[in-house]
């Protein structure tokens, strides 16, 4: 070892792994198998103390830096190959106060952590649909998650942030203090630092939750469609709409609900009654058994590939669109699932300009998303999703950060707008001129 990595060494509460140490392949593996980037340090941070020394580490020692939490980057922005990766995943504790509503989250902690220990007491926040998803990555880019049309966005819930500045500065981060850093944190990604800590409201929603799903053959879809659309529109804040067509060329219609079960019942017929359902799903489950129902899906074991915007509206040319997925007739090898969520809510309450999230006005979101196992069909893969997705571009408004994955600046264009990118790169150019954190959707410095 150098000097310098020496150095690193001494100062730190928890491991530096390099190529070929025990844990160092585990460490580097994330959740797309496509992934294969061997960073030439990896700190396995302890404390903030951890995350200091190993972005002054960098700077010295002029490496690119890679911030790893959950690991769910489609593209594996948190492993910087030859570059020095901040682990945050040992930083996995979360402190719940119940009387006040409350959760102390470190930054590398998991969804699943952060649900389990808050429904101990009924509670929980906005989170996102997978629980091995990192909690830092999903807030920063805005976090849609079930309860989102409710209680809004998982970042329109942070009380405070706790961040490590690219010149090893610890910030405390709230409406109050450094309020324009606040807002770029609210959905401007990992542009402005490592986030160590961030403190999350609370509510109260008690411990179950109820899923409804029926599913139709394709050519009922226009139908289906215009009919789920509308009953979304008038759709109580508990309740999800979302759509699908999976690998067996159905069109599956439905909606989430958070909370007492039988007060979302009412809504199941109203699904059953789109068209003639070749099959029926209600299940009342648990609210964790619902956050952890995707979980073998999307394990780390498969190759990924996705493309996603933001709808604005879904008239029958949209419609149409989806049901194709880029193909004649909505058939063909190798098309990706496509799914839509709703959006509304709670998330169209917070005025657009209060937060970097953008495009509060959505409807739906939409993603194409492929999954495989052979390398020989990446490259077939990659071209079906992107000629899907391509199809309902014309429709679209924007995109969710969180789902772009190769665009590159066109992508970070398309999710902010030319007004927030303005005032984004303003932000970063004060907190990150050298764009020492570029490994993401990156804003940079330079505009």
């Amino acid at each position: 070892m150098t000097n310098a990595t020496n150095d690193l060494e001494a100062r730190l509460e928890g491991a530096l792994l390099l190529p070929g140490a025990a844990g160092y392949d585990g460490a580097r593996s994330v959740w797309n198998a496509m992934v294969d980037h061997r960073p030439r340090m990896i700190v396995r941070c302890a404390g903030v103390g951890d995350v200091v020394a190993a972005v002054r580490a960098a700077r010295d020692m002029d490496l690119e830096i890679g911030v790893r939490c959950g690991g769910h980057s489609v593209i594996g922005l948190g492993v910087p190959h030859d570059g020095l990766m901040i682990d945050l995943t040992p930083m996995a504790a979360v402190h719940v106060d119940p009387a006040a509503r409350r959760a102390r989250v470190q930054g590398g902690a998991l969804l699943g952590v952060l649900d389990a220990q808050a429904q101990r007491h009924g509670l929980a926040t906005t989170a996102g649909n997978v629980s091995h998803t990192g909690v830092g990555g999903l807030t920063l880019g805005g976090g849609m998650g079930w309860m989102a049309r409710k209680y809004g966005l998982t970042c329109d819930n942070v009380e405070s942030f706790e961040l490590v500045t690219a010149e090893g500065e610890v910030l405390r981060v709230t409406r109050d203090e450094h309020p324009e850093l606040f807002w770029g944190l609210s959905g401007g990604g990992g542009n402005f630092g490592v986030v160590t800590e961030f403190e999350f409201r609370l509510h109260e929603i008690g411990t179950r939750a109820l899923t409804v799903e029926c599913s139709f053959e394709l050519d009922q879809g226009v139908d289906v469609l215009r009919g789920w659309r509308d009953l979304n529109a008038e759709a109580p804040r508990e309740s999800t709409f979302t759509a699908s067509i999976g690998p067996d060329g159905l069109l599956t219609v439905g909606f989430v609900w958070v909370g007492d079960p039988e007060a979302g019942r009412g809504l199941a017929p109203r699904i059953a009654a789109l068209g003639r359902p070749v099959a029926e799903r209600v299940v009342e489950q648990s609210y964790l058994q619902l956050q952890r129902r995707d979980d073998v899906t999307d394990g780390h074991t498969l190759r990924r590939y996705w493309k996603g915007h933001f709808l604005r509206a879904f008239d029958d040319a949209a419609i149409g669109a989806f049901l194709r997925r880029g193909s004649a007739d909505g058939t063909g090898e190798h098309l990706p699932n496509v799914g839509l969520q709703a959006y509304g809510g709670a998330i169209a309450d917070v005025p657009d300009a209060d937060t970097a999230f953008a495009h509060r006005g959505t409807l739906f979101e939409y993603v194409a998303a492929a999954r495989w196992t052979d390398p020989g069909e990446d490259a077939d893969r990659f071209a079906v999703a992107r000629r899907c997705a391509g199809a309902v571009e014309p429709f679209a408004s924007g995109v969710y950060v969180n789902t772009l994955s190769d665009e590159g600046d066109a992508g970070v264009r398309r999710a902010y707008g030319p007004d927030k990118l303005a005032r984004l790169t303003a932000l970063k150019r004060r907190y990150d001129p050298q764009n020492a954190f570029h490994l993401n959707h990156n804003i940079r410095p330079t505009g």
